[in-house]
C-alpha cells in the first residue's frame, strides 16, 4: 500500500514569539497577548508565561495572579498576517500542496516531493531552519501518513519538536490516548463518548460501528476511523477549496457598550468587512444574519432576514443588520457582533439600470481599488475614520486564512 506522508507544521505560541522576536526586550520573559487595551481575556502567552500557570483564554487578572510579573502586549495583527503569509510562501517551495489550517497551522503533502529533497525529515529540518532564521520564532512539525495524525504529532513534542509516526506504529500510538486529543472531538463530543465508556482512541476505534451511528449518525463511521487512525481527506490547496456557503466577521469588543450610536457604527465596520471581500470575490447574497453575544458571556443570539434580491454592497449589508437589530430589545451590555451574509451566487458586476445605482456602485469599485492597493481602510465612510473612538479589538478569526475569501484585512 502506498502511504503518503504529510507535514503539519504548528507554529509555537505564534502571537507571542512574534512579539519576543520583534522586541528583544520580552525574550525570554512571560508575556501575554491581549486583543485591546480595554479588553482583558488572554489570547496567547509565550511558553515562560505558561511554565508559570498562564494560559490561553485567562482573564488579565488571573493571569497575574499566576506570574505576578507578566508582561501584557497589546496584539498587532498586521505583523502576525504579514508573517503567517511569508511562512506560508516558505511551504510552498516544498510542494504546491499546502492547506492553512489556521493562521499558526499548515498541511503540507510531500508525498511527490521526497525524490527532490531525499525525505520528509530533510524538509522539516529545512524549514524550521529557515523560520527561525528569517523570524526568529520556532514550530513544531509532525510528520504522518495522513493530516489526522499529523496533527496528532506535531502536538507531541512542543516548543520546537519534530515527532513522526510511521505507518506500523499507528496503532501502537493511538491505543491508550486520550480520545480528546484528536483533531475534531471537541468537549462536547468527548464527553458523550465517555458516556458510552470510550475514553481511548483504542477504544473508540474497537467501538461497534453500529453502535457508533446509532448515537451520531452519519458521523459514527468517521469516529470509528478517526479511533484508528484513518484519514483520507486531502490536503486541499488554495484555489481548490470548495465555494463558500458564506461571508461573514465578528469581532469582541475592547469594552461592552450599550450606546446605540456606538452599536450601529461597529455595524457599519463589520458590514464593510463582509462587503469589500464579497465584492472582491464577486458573490453576493440574499440572506443576513446579526449575531450579539451580551456582557455577561454566556447570553447571546442570532437572527437573520432573507432579502427578495441580491446584495454585496456595504451600505445594504448594515441597513439589513440594522432592521434585524431593530426588532430586538438589548437586555444587557453588548461584548461581541458579527454579521453574516449568505445564500449567496457568483457573479459578474452588472451595471444598474438607475443612474443613482450606478454612481454607488463606480463609488464602491473606486473605493475597494484604492484600498485593495493600498491596504486597510484608505478610503471608507466618513463616520469610520481615524480618531473615531473604535469599539472593536480585531482579534485575528480562527476563519483567517492566508489567501482567498478567508482573508480578512486586519488593523
Amino acid at each position: 500500500m502506498n502511504h503518503r506522508t504529510i507535514l503539519h507544521i504548528d507554529m509555537n505560541a505564534f502571537f507571542a514569539s512574534v512579539e519576543q522576536s520583534a522586541n528583544p526586550d520580552l525574550r525570554g520573559k512571560p508575556i501575554a497577548v491581549v486583543g485591546g487595551h480595554g479588553r482583558t481575556v488572554i489570547t496567547t502567552s509565550s511558553y515562560e508565561a505558561r511554565a508559570k500557570g498562564v494560559k490561553t483564554g485567562m482573564a488579565v487578572w488571573e493571569g497575574k495572579r499566576s506570574c505576578p510579573e507578566l508582561i501584557i502586549v497589546v496584539g498587532d495583527n498586521r505583523k502576525y498576517t504579514h508573517t503567517s503569509t511569508k511562512i506560508n510562501e516558505i511551504f510552498r517551495d516544498y510542494t504546491p500542496e499546502v492547506e492553512a489550517f489556521s493562521i499558526d497551522e499548515s498541511w503540507l503533502d510531500v508525498t511527490h516531493s521526497l525524490s527532490i529533497f531525499g525525505s520528509a525529515v530533510n524538509i522539516a529540518y529545512q524549514i524550521k531552519a529557515r523560520i527561525r532564521h528569517s523570524f526568529g520564532i520556532t514550530c513544531s512539525i509532525g510528520i504522518a501518513p495522513n493530516k489526522l495524525l499529523a496533527k496528532l504529532a506535531s502536538d507531541m513534542q512542543k516548543p520546537d519538536g519534530l515527532t513522526i509516526i510511521e505507518p506500523q506504529d499507528v496503532a501502537r500510538v493511538l491505543e491508550s490516548l486520550p480520545i480528546k486529543e484528536l483533531c475534531g472531538i471537541g468537549r462536547k463530543m468527548e464527553r458523550h463518548l465517555n458516556l458510552m465508556s470510550l475514553y481511548t482512541c483504542g477504544e473508540l476505534g474497537r467501538c461497534d460501528e453500529a453502535r457508533l451511528t446509532r448515537r451520531f449518525g452519519v458521523s459514527g463511521r468517521r469516529l470509528k476511523e478517526m479511533g484508528q487512525g484513518i484519514d483520507n481527506s486531502p490536503v486541499i490547496q488554495f484555489g481548490q477549496e470548495e465555494d463558500v456557503k458564506s461571508v461573514g466577521h465578528s469581532s469582541t469588543l475592547e469594552r461592552d457598550i450599550d450606546d446605540p450610536a456606538e452599536i450601529r457604527r461597529f455595524l457599519l465596520r463589520l458590514s464593510e468587512m463582509v462587503g469589500s471581500r464579497a465584492r472582491r470575490y464577486n458573490v453576493s447574497g440574499r440572506t443576513i444574519h446579526l449575531y450579539v453575544r451580551y456582557a455577561d458571556f454566556f447570553s447571546s443570539w442570532g437572527k437573520q432576514t432573507t432579502l427578495k434580491k441580491y446584495i454585496n454592497q456595504s451600505d445594504e449589508i448594515y441597513k439589513a443588520a440594522l432592521s434585524i437589530l431593530d426588532t430586538v430589545e438589548l437586555e444587557q451590555p453588548v461584548r461581541l457582533l458579527g454579521i453574516t451574509l449568505s445564500n449567496l451566487k457568483h457573479q459578474a458586476e452588472q451595471l444598474p439600470l438607475f443612474e443613482d445605482e450606478r454612481k454607488k456602485l463606480f463609488a464602491t469599485q473606486a473605493m475597494d481599488k484604492i484600498n485593495d492597493r493600498f491596504g486597510g481602510r484608505v478610503v471608507t465612510y466618513g463616520s469610520l475614520l481615524p480618531g473615531k473612538a473604535a469599539a472593536g479589538n480585531h482579534v485575528i478569526p480562527p476563519s483567517w486564512r492566508p489567501d482567498g475569501i478567508k482573508n480578512i484585512d486586519m488593523e
